[in-house]
C-alpha cells in the first residue's frame, strides 16, 4: 500500500510549515531513512525523511507552499501502484491570509516599504514592517542573513566551538578524568559543520520572510534621485522602483588597509577567506589586535595554528574594560599566542613559506614575521560605496550614513540602520534592534534607539563581555563612581567549567549604586551579560541585584557577589 508522507510535527507550538525543497522527484527510488524535503519553520530547515523503501509516485505539495501539520505532502510506493486521492492543504497558497493584525494602524494607511540589504538588520526590519501592515520588498544582492549568518558571527562561532572542544580536551581532559589520545582536527568537517549550520539558518530566514509576505527582488539597488532607485536584477534587466519609505541595511564589508604588497599576496585574507580554507595553516600572522582578529587567533590557534598577532596600538581590544583585557591576553599567550604591541605594518613581502609582514616596533627597528597566511583584521567600513548616496542626497561621513535616534536620514522617507550608518557598534543585534526602530516609525508608532544597553561580545578563549560604561570611561567622564569584583574562581560552576579563569566587574554609580557598566571575561560571559543589559535598562542599583536571589551552582551567582563586593558586604572574596 502506497505510503502517505505528511508534514511533521516539528515542535509543540507548530501548526504548519513550508516545504522548502524537494530533494527526490516523482519517478525517483527511496530508501528508508533517506532525506527527501526539507521543511522550514521559523527559523530552522528541517529534513524530512522516508519511513519505507518504494518510489516517489506523487508529489502532492509544491516548493513554497505552507502545510498543516499532517498535511499530504507526497505519496511513496511501489511502481505503478495507484495512489489514493488527495487534496494538498495548502495553506498559504489557496487561501491567501490576511497578515497579522498590527500593533497600531500604519500612519496614512497601508504603507509601501523597500530594504535595500537582506542582512540581520534588513530581514528584521522587513517582517516587522510587514507585521505593522506595511507591503515590503527586500533587495539583496548575494544572501539572506548578511556577513554575520554567511562569513561572520555564525561561521565564526562554529569554527570556536570546534576549536574549545579541542582545547578543552587537551589543556583539562586529563584533569578531569577524560583522556583522550590522538586528538585530531579534521579541518574540512570543521568547515562543513560551519556551512551546514550558515545554511540551515540563511534558508530559515527565507521562509520567515515568505510568512510574512516580504516580496524578495535578487540584485542591487542605487539610488538615482530622492527616495527613487535603480535596481539591477539578477538577469541583468533594470528598473526603477520607489517607496513610501527606504531603509538603507547594506552592511559593512572588511576594510583593506593600504600596505604596499598585501593585495599581490594570495595569501594574504580577510576574514571570509580565514573562514573558507580548505587547509589547517601551520603559521598565521593576525594584523589587527581587535574583536575579530581575536576570534579567529583563538580559533586557529586551539586548532594548532603557530598565531603571531601584531598590533599598531598599545593595547588590545580597546572595546573591552583593561581588566578583561588583561585576563584575555593571558589566557592567549598560555595558548602560544604572541603579541607585538605598538609594532605597525610596513609592507608585506612574498616569501617561500607564504608572505613576510614588515613592521616598525616601538623602538623604530625593522621586525618582520613569516607566515603561510596573513589574516587582515583592521575592522569593517560602510558598505554604501554603489549606493550612489549623492544622487540621492543623503547626508554622510566618508560613506558612513548620518542618522537620528529614529534611523532617520536628512530625506524624509529614507532611513538607514546597522553597520552603514555613521557613529554606533558595527554588531548583527545592533542592526537588527535599529531595524525595528526604523520599521515602527515608518508605520506611524514612536520609537526610539538608545545604545546604552548593547552588550559587546567577544568569542575569545575565555569568552568576554561588556555593557555601559567601563571603568575607564567614567575616569575619563568625571563620573563618580565605585567597582565591585569577583573572580570566577571563587565559583563553583566556573571551576567545573574552566577551572575559574575569568572576572566579573559591576561599575555603579558612587551615591546611588545604579549600575553604570557590566564586565564579564569567563565561561558563559556572552550570555550572562544580558543581565548587565537588563539593569541598566531599568535603571536598577546594586542593592537591587544582591536582593535578586541566584540560583546555586551557577555562574550567575558572580554577578550577585560582584555587586556584594561593590557594597563591601561579599562573603565569597576578601571586601
Amino acid at each position: 500500500m502506497a505510503y502517505e508522507l505528511k508534514m511533521p510535527q516539528l515542535g509543540l507550538t507548530m501548526e504548519e510549515g513550508t516545504l522548502s525543497k524537494w530533494l527526490k522527484h516523482e519517478g525517483d527510488t527511496v530508501k528508508a531513512g533517506e532525506v527527501v524535503a526539507e521543511i522550514t519553520t521559523d527559523k530552522l530547515t528541517n529534513e524530512l525523511t522516508s519511513e519505507q523503501d518504494g518510489v516517489m509516485l506523487k508529489l502532492v505539495a509544491q516548493e513554497g507552499d505552507d502545510i498543516p501539520v499532517k498535511g499530504t505532502l507526497a505519496w511513496i510506493g511501489q511502481a505503478g501502484e495507484a495512489v489514493p486521492g488527495a487534496v494538498p492543504a495548502v495553506v498559504a497558497a489557496a487561501v491567501p491570509q490576511a497578515p497579522a493584525a498590527p500593533a497600531a494602524a500604519p500612519a496614512g494607511g497601508k504603507k509601501s516599504v523597500i530594504v535595500i540589504g537582506g542582512g540581520p538588520g534588513g530581514y528584521v526590519a522587513a517582517i516587522r514592517a510587514a507585521q505593522l501592515g506595511a507591503e515590503v520588498t527586500v533587495v539583496e544582492k548575494q544572501y539572506l542573513g548578511g556577513t554575520c549568518l554567511n562569513v561572520g558571527c555564525i561561521p565564526t562561532k562554529c569554527l570556536l566551538h570546534s576549536a574549545e572542544l579541542v582545547e578543552q580536551i587537551k589543556t583539562q581532559g586529563k584533569e578531569i578524568g577524560v583522556e583522550v589520545e590522538g586528538v585530531k582536527v579534521n579541518f574540512p568537517q570543521v568547515i562543513a559543520h560551519k556551512n551546514a549550520i550558515s545554511k540551515q539558518l540563511t534558508s530559515g530566514v527565507a521562509g520567515l520572510l515568505k510568512l510574512n509576505k516580504v516580496k524578495k527582488v535578487d540584485g542591487t539597488a542605487r539610488f538615482t534621485g530622492e527616495k527613487q532607485l535603480e535596481v539591477t536584477k539578477a538577469d541583468g534587466s533594470k528598473e526603477t522602483m520607489t517607496a513610501d519609505a527606504i531603509i538603507v541595511a547594506t552592511g559593512s564589508v572588511n576594510a583593506q588597509p593600504p600596505i604596499p604588497g598585501l593585495k599581490e599576496n594570495p595569501n594574504c585574507i580577510d576574514s571570509t577567506g580565514a573562514l573558507s580554507l580548505e587547509k589547517l595553516p601551520q603559521t598565521m600572522v593576525v594584523i589587527g589586535g581587535g574583536v575579530i582578529g581575536l576570534e579567529l587567533a583563538c580559533a586557529y590557534a586551539a586548532f594548532g595554528t603557530k598565531i603571531t598577532v601584531v598590533e599598531a596600538m598599545d593595547h588590545m581590544l580597546p572595546t573591552l574594560d583593561g581588566d578583561l583585557t588583561k585576563i584575555g591576553v593571558a589566557h592567549m599567550k598560555k595558548m602560544g599566542m604572541d603579541f607585538h604591541l605598538e609594532c605597525p605594518v610596513q609592507s608585506v613581502e612574498s616569501s617561500p613559506v607564504g608572505a613576510k609582514v614588515v613592521c616598525k616596533d616601538k623602538s623604530g627597528k625593522t621586525v618582520t614575521f613569516e607566515a603561510e597566511k596573513v589574516l587582515v583584521a583592521i575592522g569593517r567600513k560602510a558598505n554604501t560605496a554603489g549606493l550612489d548616496l549623492a544622487a540621492g542626497k543623503i547626508d554622510n561621513d566618508k560613506g558612513r550614513i548620518l542618522v537620528n535616534d529614529k534611523m532617520e536620514t536628512n530625506v524624509p522617507g529614507v532611513y538607514a540602520i546597522g553597520d552603514c550608518v555613521f557613529g554606533h557598534a558595527q554588531l548583527a543585534h545592533t542592526a537588527s534592534a535599529m531595524g525595528e526602530v526604523a520599521s515602527e516609525n515608518i508605520c506611524g508608532l514612536e520609537a526610539h534607539y538608545c545604545e546604552k544597553t548593547n552588550p559587546t561580545c567577544v568569542y575569545m578563549e575565555p569568552e568576554a563581555a561588556s555593557v555601559g560604561l567601563t571603568e575607564e570611561q567614567c575616569k575619563a567622564q568625571g563620573i563618580a563612581y565605585k567597582v565591585g569584583k569577583f573572580s570566577m574562581s571563587a565559583n563553583g560552576k566556573a571551576l567545573i567549567l574552566n577551572g575559574g579563569e575569568g572576572l566579573v566587574k559591576i561599575i555603579a554609580g558612587a551615591e546611588y549604586g545604579e549600575i553604570l557598566g557590566m564586565h564579564i571575561i569567563g565561561p558563559r560571559a556572552t550570555d550572562l551579560i544580558a543581565e548587565g543589559a537588563l539593569a541598566i535598562e531599568g535603571e536598577m542599583t546594586l542593592d537591587e541585584i544582591i536582593d535578586t536571589i541566584h540560583s546555586h551552582p551557577t555562574v550567575t551567582e558572580t554577578m550577585r557577589e560582584a555587586a556584594l563586593n561593590a557594597e563591601k558586604r561579599a562573603i565569597h572574596t576578601k571586601n
